[in-house]
C-alpha cells in the first residue's frame, strides 16, 4: 500500500539538509556506514541478480527446458512486430515457400500493452495491406483540422501550420492504436503466423559461435522471495534462423544485444521522453471529430523539452485522447511528469473541453527521441532490431509507425529520407551531451516544485489514475524492477537527488517509507503498479534499476490506448 508523499517528504528534506551541510568525506563516510552489507533491507530477489545455481532452495529443481524450432521468431506484438510477421508470410507466399513464424507477446491480449497518441500516417499500411479498408481496419477518424500553439500560463499563441512542415496531419487518421494492433494481429494469424500472447521473452539464447539462437520465455511459479513454488514451470525455448526484436522503446533484451554486439558504436546515445495519456468522454457540444491539437510551452520551463496533444476521435461517442510528453533529459529532480500533465489540463485553452466530462482511461510509456543520429546498427548474427526498439521515431511528427525494412533497403527507403530530414529537430532542444540519466542536478542545486492539489474533476491523484490502466501482476513473484545494489537508492538517489524515482515513475511504483525499526527511510517497490513504461530504467541517475519482464500476462490492460 502506498504512503501519501506528504508523510515522507519532510523527513527526506531533513535528511537532505544534514547532508548538504556535511563535507564530502563525511558524506562518503555516512553513505558507507548507514547501511552495511548485513543491515541493508533486501529488495531484489530476482534470479538475474541472485543466481539460482548458488541458492540451495533450487538444488533439487529440474531446470530442463523444452525447445521449439521455427524459421523466424519475433519478440513483441506491436505495429512493427506484427507488420514484420505479415510481410514475411506475404513474401513466403510470393516465392511459394512455407515458413514458420512465431511471435511472442508479454501482454495477456494483443494490444493490451500498446499506448500511443495516435495519429497514423497510412503510407506504410498501404504498402503492407493495400486493401486495408476492405479488411475493416479500425481507422475511423480522418484528420479534418490541425492546430498548433505555444502556451503561456494564461494564454495560447496560435502558430500556423504551413504545408510541408512535419506537423502537418492532412490525410492522416486519429486511431486507438491498441485496437489497430489487435486488428493487425488478426491479419497476421489469418496468414498463418503463430501468435502467443501472455508469453514474455525473458532471455536471449546464443549459439556456440556467438550468434543469436532464439529466445526463452520466462519461468513461472516463483515466490516473491525467489524460492520455487510447487507449481514452478520452466520457460520454453524458441530457436530460429532469425530472431526479430520488436520490444518497443528501451527493450530489456535489446539492451543486452547493444552491449554484446557493440551496436551503438557509431551512433549517438539514445534520448527519451515519457508520454502520459488519458481518454475522456466529453460533452457532445464540445466534441470536434477529426480535430488535432498540439502545444508546447507551459507548464514546462524553457530548459525542459515537451508538449501536449489533444485529439477528437470519431467512434460513435464524444471521445478525446489527450496526453503530455516530457523529455527525460530534464534537470530538476523535483519535476514530476505526471503532475505536469495534471497541471496542463487546467490551462484556459484545455480545461473547458474537459469540464463536465469523464476520464475513462490512463496510461504511460517511454518513447525514443534521439532520431536519426541515435539509430544503432540494426542487424547482427542471427537477428535484427525493428520498430521502436532501435528508435525509428519521427520526433516532430510524434510518429514511429513504420513497416520494418532492413538494412540496406532501409537506407534506400522513404523512411530513412524522412528521418534524415528532421534529424536536427530534437538535438536543437537538447542543450547538454550524454544520456538522460546523467542530466539530473543534485537536489541542493534545485528548487522544489509546488504542484497544485488535484481537484478530482479535471486533475487527479496518481493511484486513482493507475487504477484506470487495468494494471495487475501476480503478487507472489520476485519484483521485476531489479536493483543491482539494494543500498544505492537510499545512499545515493535519496541522499543526493531526494529520491527522484518517486516522482519520475508515472505509476507510484517507487516510494521512500520509514524504516520499521530505527531511524531513516527505505525504498519500497510496488511492482504490482508497474505499467511497463521503462522510465525508471532510463532516468535512474545511478543506473541501478534494471527492468526485466514479469510473469507473462502481467502489466496494464489497456483498451484501445
Amino acid at each position: 500500500m502506498l504512503f501519501p508523499a506528504c508523510r515522507v517528504s519532510p523527513r527526506a528534506h531533513r535528511c537532505l539538509s544534514v547532508l548538504k551541510s556535511a563535507r564530502k568525506d563525511c558524506l562518503q563516510h555516512f553513505s558507507a556506514t548507514r547501511w552495511t552489507s548485513t543491515t541493508v533491507p533486501q529488495i531484489t530477489t530476482h534470479y538475474s541478480i541472485h543466481p539460482r545455481d548458488k541458492d540451495k532452495r533450487w538444488e533439487e529443481i529440474n531446470m530442463e527446458r523444452f525447445a521449439e524450432e521455427a524459421d523466424v521468431v519475433i519478440v513483441g506484438a506491436g505495429p512493427a512486430g506484427l507488420s514484420a510477421a505479415i510481410r514475411l508470410k506475404q513474401l513466403a507466399k510470393e516465392h511459394d515457400k512455407e515458413i514458420r513464424v512465431c511471435l511472442v507477446e508479454k501482454a495477456s491480449q494483443i494490444g493490451a500493452h500498446t499506448l500511443s497518441g495516435a495519429c497514423l500516417e497510412p503510407r506504410a499500411l498501404e504498402e503492407l495491406l493495400p486493401d486495408w479498408k476492405e479488411r475493416g481496419a479500425p481507422l475511423h477518424t480522418t484528420v479534418t483540422e490541425d492546430k498548433f500553439g505555444i502556451l503561456t500560463k494564461k494564454s495560447r499563441i496560435p502558430v500556423p501550420i504551413l504545408p510541408g512542415l512535419p506537423m502537418v496531419n492532412h490525410g492522416n487518421y486519429i486511431v486507438r492504436l491498441g485496437h489497430f494492433v489487435s486488428w493487425l494481429g488478426e491479419q497476421a494469424e489469418a496468414l498463418g503466423v503463430e501468435v502467443y500472447p501472455g508469453y514474455a521473452a525473458a532471455e536471449v539464447l546464443f549459439s556456440e559461435d556467438g550468434s543469436v539462437k532464439g529466445i526463452a520465455t520466462n519461468d513461472v511459479g516463483i515466490q516473491k522471495d525467489g524460492a520455487p513454488k510447487a507449481t514452478f514451470e520452466r520457460g520454453l525455448e524458441l530457436h530460429a534462423k532469425v530472431t526479430m526484436f520488436a520490444e518497443g522503446c528501451h527493450g530489456h533484451l535489446a539492451k543486452q544485444l547493444y552491449n554484446k554486439y557493440n551496436l551503438r558504436e557509431n551512433c549517438q546515445p539514445q534520448t527519451y521522453g515519457i508520454g502520459l495519456k488519458e481518454l475522456w468522454l466529453i460533452d457532445e457540444n464540445k466534441w470536434k471529430p477529426g480535430r488535432v491539437e498540439h502545444t508546447v510551452g507551459w507548464p514546462l520551463d524553457r530548459k525542459t523539452y515537451g508538449g501536449s496533444f489533444l485529439y477528437h476521435l470519431n467512434e460513435g461517442e464524444p471521445l478525446v485522447a489527450l496526453g503530455f510528453v516530457v523529455g527525460l533529459d530534464y534537470q530538476n529532480p523535483y519535476l514530476s511528469p505526471f503532475k505536469e500533465f495534471q497541471r496542463w489540463k487546467h490551462h484556459p485553452s484545455v480545461q473547458p473541453t474537459l469540464e463536465g466530462g469523464k476520464r475513462i482511461a490512463y496510461g504511460a510509456r517511454a518513447l525514443n527521441e534521439g532520431g536519426f543520429q541515435s539509430i544503432p546498427k540494426l542487424a547482427f548474427p542471427g537477428g535484427v532490431l525493428i520498430g521502436c526498439s532501435p528508435g525509428f521515431m519521427n520526433v516532430p511528427k510524434i510518429k514511429g509507425l513504420y513497416v520494418p525494412e532492413y538494412e540496406d533497403n532501409l537506407k534506400k527507403s522513404w523512411v530513412w529520407k524522412e528521418l534524415y530530414s528532421v534529424r536536427n529537430i530534437r538535438p536543437s532542444c537538447h542543450s547538454v551531451l550524454g544520456t538522460d540519466a546523467k542530466q539530473l542536478k543534485p537536489a541542493k542545486d534545485c528548487t522544489p516544485i509546488e504542484y497544485p492539489k488535484p481537484d478530482g474533476k479535471i486533475s487527479f491523484d496518481l493511484l486513482s489514475s493507475v487504477a484506470l490502466s487495468g494494471t495487475n501482476h501476480e503478487h507472489d513473484q520476485p519484483p521485476h524492477l531489479t536493483l543491482k545494489d539494494d543500498s544505492v537508492p537510499v545512499n545515493h538517489n535519496l541522499a543526493i537527488y531526494d529520491g527522484p524515482e518517486q516522482r519520475f515513475c508515472p505509476a507510484g511504483v517507487y516510494e521512500y517509507v520509514p524504516v520499521e525499526s530505527g531511524e531513516g527511510l527505505r525504498l519500497q517497490i510496488n511492482a504490482q503498479n508497474c505499467v511497463h513504461c521503462k522510465t525508471c530504467d532510463i532516468k535512474d541517475p545511478s543506473q541501478n534499476i534494471n527492468w526485466v519482464v514479469p510473469e507473462g500476462g502481467g502489466g496494464p490492460a489497456y483498451n484501445g490506448m
